[in-house]
């Protein structure tokens, strides 16, 4: 276990001794033991573990030495397991309500009987909490709105959703006078398609004014946590912010610690102690002898000359790591040895061909599209209306198709814009893996994206065998949607995709990363292995209006995390280039 598990732990059996009614020195000594282990370095805590020497710190006892021992080798303590089984887990479900804390849980359940959240709101509907000696009306409204929200609270949100929330907040705390520095970090500056909360990091020299305006911004709704050096705030939007008051010499480690991912954290920890440093979100401290909290508070207060992350990393032998890639996965191994790639930019898209107008589902027309389109410095845009299967999307039939073909041909051939419109199709594949309009209809467009919008519960081996053979159609340019995902709303159907990606890679079949934000498909953690075999990607918008094909950043975004490069995608090619490659594919 990590110290901050083992500390979580501990602050757990706390809890949950409180709970009890335990006596409240016991219960602080397993505060204070958290506090202590948290101002560890990992390597003294695993190193005094391996001793027994955990009772020379101040504030751990022979007990609680042994019960941080435990959790450390094993990962695992029987005391805290015994513990949690003693008390209905319904009530441990209450302390998830903001402004119910076990005094008050103990109230409810010896005077109320409360000892399930459904329980509480029964109570609390019927106005016996308010009857209460310390509750009142208030807090019984209080207790009651955070029961609802919790659901609301409990959820992931999209990336773009959680950036439109983090940005103006973020250009509030760099207005502040105080602050010296502002960022955001966690899953939000790694760009994980989803992100469970906000985290912001400020560097300042006088923390409570920035923690003042923090708590009191515009959106807030609920201040869940308030203190020296952090405060925590819940958003009108259901979202978590977490503010991290730094002094200005910590700040770069702290930026790069809580960027994370833990995983990348863990192993950099790793080569810094091979290098004899202990590394922490406080900074670097030589880790023979000085790696007590002691040492760690004289050291915090020195002059560094690691001022930004590339000096962080190359301190560390390596090359920097941009943060989408800090998963864990082979980005250390890769920096000490050259074989970062250089990560594809929004600047290097010169078009895309997954979008729509008003001839099926979008809401602009196709010259609105393109002046949108010319407006992004696009060369080329693709028109890839839906086909007559997606009855719902007012597919067009044979007629319609040869109708909008003979429109785009006029528009380009007018010279009314620079940008360059192909004609295409999103073509279903249908149940049996054939497409919906016959070969001789799919000849007249200049590329073809085939997708799947129906029979979406079909075996995962007849859904595989429907898409390769969708693929082995000669005309088809580009694979849409690969799994059908809809995040936080649908988990993709069942496929096989590494079957699909070799069909794909064998039948020159682009795939598409669909930068609509709810779909981000094909998923970031499939496109490195893929691309290193020699799949192309398109990122596609799938736009339905001329806003939508802005969302192309988003697919930039995950595409950074699949450690693609320009050369890996289709759509950074220029005009001239997409033209050869499109005749070259028909004709080849």
């Amino acid at each position: 276990m990590t110290k901050a598990e083992i500390a979580s732990v501990l602050n757990d059996i706390g809890t949950l001794l409180e709970l009890k009614g335990e006596n409240p020195f016991k219960i602080r000594a397993y505060q204070t033991g958290a506090r202590v282990v948290e101002s560890l370095a990992e390597e003294e805590l695993a190193r005094r573990c391996a001793e027994n020497s955990l009772v020379e710190v101040k504030g751990i006892g022979e007990a609680l030495a042994q019960k941080i021992s435990e959790l450390q080798a094993t990962g695992k303590l029987g005391f805290y397991e015994k513990l949690k089984a003693s008390i209905p887990s319904g009530l441990v479900d209450l302390l998830q309500v903001p402004g119910v804390g076990p005094k008050k849980i103990r109230a409810l359940q010896a005077k109320l009987g409360v000892d399930s959240l459904a329980k509480l709101q029964a109570a609390c509907e019927s106005g016996a909490v308010a009857a209460l000696e310390g509750f009142g009306e208030k807090s019984q409204e209080k207790i009651l709105e955070g029961i609802h929200n919790r659901e609301r609270y409990s959820k992931r949100h999209l990336w773009v959703a959680a950036w439109e929330t983090a940005e103006p907040i973020l250009a509030g705390l760099r207005a502040l006078p105080q602050v010296l520095r502002a960022e955001h970090a966690g899953s939000l500056r790694r760009r994980m398609e989803t992100v469970g909360d906000l985290d912001f990091l400020v560097a300042t020299v006088d923390p409570k004014p920035v923690a003042d305006w923090f708590v009191a911004q515009t959106g807030v709704q609920e201040i869940t946590a308030r203190g020296e050096t952090k405060a925590s705030v819940r958003l009108q939007s259901g979202i978590q912010a977490d503010l991290r008051l730094i002094p200005p010499e910590q700040f770069v480690f702290a930026w790069h610690h809580f960027t994370g991912s833990k995983d990348h954290n863990v192993q950099m920890r790793q080569r810094a102690l091979g290098r004899g440093w202990s590394m922490s979100e406080w900074g670097l401290v030589p880790s023979a002898g000085e790696g007590t909290a002691k040492a760690k508070a004289e050291h915090a207060g020195r002059k560094t000359d690691i001022t930004n992350e590339a000096a962080l990393f190359k301190k560390l032998g390596l090359a920097f790591i941009p943060p989408e890639l800090r998963e864990g996965l082979g980005e250390i191994e890769a920096a000490e040895t050259g074989g970062l790639p250089v990560l594809i930019e929004e600047t290097d898209i010169r078009g895309a061909f997954h979008n729509h107008t008003t001839a099926s589902d979008g809401h602009n027309t196709l010259e609105e599209m393109t002046a949108a389109a010319q407006a992004l410095g696009w060369e080329y845009l693709g028109i890839a209306d839906h086909s007559k299967s997606s009855v719902q999307a007012r597919g067009l039939d044979e007629k319609r198709l040869a109708e909008q073909i003979a429109t785009v041909r006029k528009l380009n051939a007018s010279g009314k814009f620079t940008t360059h419109v192909f004609a295409g199709t999103e073509c279903d594949i249908l149940p049996d893996g054939r497409l919906d309009f016959a070969d001789e209809v799919l000849a007249e467009l200049d590329y073809v994206v085939v997708s799947v919008h129906s029979a979406f519960k079909q075996s995962r081996a007849d859904m595989t065998a429907r898409i390769i053979r969708a693929i082995e159609n000669p005309h088809a340019t580009m694979l849409g949607h690969l799994t059908g995902r809809l995040l936080l709303q649908r988990e993709g159907y069942d496929v096989e995709a590494d079957k699909i990606i070799d069909a794909a890679i064998a039948h020159r079949v682009v795939v598409e990363l669909n930068a609509n934000p709810w779909r981000l498909d094909l998923d970031w953690r499939l496109w490195r292995k893929a691309a290193g075999r020699g799949l192309l990607c398109a990122i596609n918008p799938d736009a339905h209006d001329t806003a939508g094909l802005a969302d192309f950043r988003h697919g930039v975004g995950a595409a950074r995390k699949g450690w693609l490069t320009k050369e890996h995608v289709i759509t950074t090619r220029s005009l001239v280039s997409i033209k050869r490659w499109l005749t070259d594919r028909k004709t080849g």
